[in-house]
């Protein structure tokens, strides 16, 4: 892999957390029975950060939860037969919740509906929204996002990386040539 442009830096991720924190508050007339839920692995990282600015806003704590969605991947029988399971409860209480999917890239839309079959199993919330912090487009289902950081046009040889403080030890979003 040859990189090619960091597209993002650690100010941008901040202000672009903000705005869609913003944007949710907007959106849902407030944060009565909003939730948010990080999809493992660096959608729930996002998912607090998003929490943060929402209460810096509101004053008001948000539950933060998260998904594994390994048990509810399509592709499920082709990453090894017994596959690495974490955790999988959510960590909050969904039912008539507005929840609030958080990833940091949209690609095919596959990850997104793992989280959203996820979601339902364990319990019926009132809307499942998805906030992303990158959507490089190339959808293979009907899945859009309602909240997005960026929007940055790929070609399907290059690779979006998100890098987070939590687990990479930096904030950056690189875009990498295969």
């Amino acid at each position: 892999m040859n990189l090619k442009t960091q597209l993002i830096d650690d100010k941008a991720i901040a202000r672009t957390l903000t705005r869609v924190a913003h944007e949710i508050i907007e959106r849902n007339k407030g944060i009565e029975d909003v939730v948010l839920i990080g999809i493992k692995r660096r959608g729930y990282p996002l998912a607090h950060r998003i929490a943060e600015a929402i209460e810096k806003i509101e004053g008001t704590n948000i539950p933060v939860g998260s998904v594994d969605i390994t048990l509810y991947r399509d592709d499920l029988s082709t990453i090894g037969e017994y596959p690495v399971v974490n955790e999988d409860a959510l960590g909050i209480e969904i039912k008539n919740k507005i929840v609030v999917l958080v990833d940091d890239v949209l690609y095919t839309g596959r990850t997104a509906r793992a989280a959203i079959d996820a979601v339902i199993h364990h319990g019926r919330p009132k809307i499942i929204q998805l906030a992303v912090l990158i959507d490089r487009g190339h959808r293979e289902l009907p899945i859009r996002a309602d909240y997005v950081g960026k929007n940055i046009p790929t070609s399907k040889n290059e690779l979006v990386s998100v890098e987070l403080n939590e687990i990479d030890n930096i904030d950056s979003v690189k875009l990498y040539e295969l």
